[in-house]
Order: structure tokens, then C-alpha cells, then sequence
């Protein structure tokens, strides 16, 4: 009988971050249950914005611990398209996803940082700041689901890249879902200051994710 190696893949790190994941949200929901419970309903109800987050700043502690989750979600799900791609540059990259986690959160950083000059440039720092609220909390929010596909997508089913891609098609959307309520509920806010949304939208919301992608490919 002729021996055949066979490659096996630890994937220990991956579960020390999907219980990372899980410590963040426990933590969340342990330290802030209402808001977390409030938080959920995102989807069914805007009670969330009108009290737990109506005087809260984006520095908020529940925040900064979804963000983490946000983050370490997003880079594996970036990691697993990588993998569907190209498998042989992932196996030889050790450090793939850290790279993928340092470049997400360092982008999302910075393109913050940048918002929150503009609005403070142009005078509209209440604007910018209940706007920037509202997307990290609807990102937040799609960065479970991110999470609970994860768990499937690692542990019970090897996505195929298509899978992934249209998984990926429908965040895109669910995204684009939450931002136009964003921009319904202050129509009258981005009427007043048309130039300047127009601008900001182009120059922040667009240009930023084609240039990251014209990167990448």
C-alpha cells in the first residue's frame, strides 16, 4: 500500500478569533443588556437611535467592542475569499490575515478620521457625527451576520467562491439598504446642505472603496 501525505490545516487560530467574537459580544450584552437588546432590533425598529444612542458618542464602549467583532468578522470573510481565489498564496502567506485585520481597521480609521475633519471644516459636526453613528451602528449590526457565516462557512460548509460572492452581493445591498434609511431620515438635513452631501458622497463614501479595489485587483 502506497502512503499518500496528506496536507492538514490547523485551524486553531480561526476558532481563538470566533471565541474572541463571541467574548466581545458577551461582554456587550453583560455590560450594556438594553442597549444590546435595543441593538438587535435594528432591523424591525430605529428605538436604538432615538434612546440608547441619541446622546452617545461613537467612542462609546459598546461600540468600540462591536467594532472589534466588526473587524475580526470582516477580515475573516476577506480571508476566505482570498483563499477561494488564489488557495496556494494563502498557504504560503502566514501572515495573510493579520495584514487583511491591520489594513481593514487602519482603512476604517482613517476614512473616519477624514469624515470627522470635513465636518468639522465645514461647520457640520452634528450632521457628520449622528451620521457616522448610524453607519457604524448598521455595519455593526451586518458584522453578526458577518459572524454567524463565518461559523458556518469554517465549520460546517466549504464555501465555493460563487457562495461567497453572492454572500458578499448581499451584504453590499443590506448595506446599501441601511445607509438609504440613514439618508431618509435626514432628507431635510441633506437638502439644506446638498453641495456638501453631494460631495461627501463622492469624495468619502465612494471614492475611498474604488481605489481600495483598484488596490487590491
Amino acid at each position: 500500500m502506497q502512503l499518500v501525505e496528506r496536507h492538514m490545516e490547523s485551524s486553531d487560530w480561526v476558532t481563538l478569533l470566533m471565541v474572541g467574537c463571541i467574548v466581545l459580544l458577551t461582554l456587550a450584552k453583560h455590560f450594556y443588556p438594553r442597549r444590546f437588546q435595543e441593538f438587535v432590533m435594528l432591523p424591525l425598529t430605529n428605538k436604538y437611535f432615538a434612546l440608547q444612542g441619541k446622546n452617545d458618542t461613537i467612542e462609546h464602549p459598546f461600540n468600540v467592542l462591536l467594532f472589534f467583532c466588526q473587524a475580526i468578522s470582516v477580515s475573516l470573510l476577506v480571508y476566505l475569499l482570498f483563499k477561494s481565489a488564489d488557495p496556494v498564496f494563502v498557504g504560503n502567506s502566514d501572515w495573510l490575515f493579520v495584514q487583511i485585520l491591520t489594513g481593514y481597521t487602519v482603512f476604517v480609521l482613517v476614512k473616519y478620521c477624514i469624515e470627522k475633519i470635513v465636518g468639522n471644516v465645514f461647520s457640520i459636526d452634528t450632521i457628520v457625527n449622528n451620521y457616522l453613528y448610524q453607519k457604524l451602528s448598521y455595519r455593526n449590526f451586518l458584522a453578526i451576520v458577518v459572524f454567524l457565516a463565518n461559523l458556518i462557512f469554517f465549520y460546517v460548509v466549504m464555501p465555493t467562491r460563487t457562495t461567497l460572492y453572492i454572500f458578499v452581493a448581499i451584504l453590499v445591498v443590506l448595506n446599501g439598504i441601511a445607509l438609504f434609511y440613514s439618508y431618509k431620515k435626514n432628507t431635510s438635513v441633506i437638502f439644506g446642505h446638498f453641495f456638501y452631501f453631494i460631495l461627501y458622497l463622492c469624495a468619502l463614501e465612494i471614492s475611498p472603496y474604488i481605489i481600495l479595489y483598484k488596490a487590491l485587483v
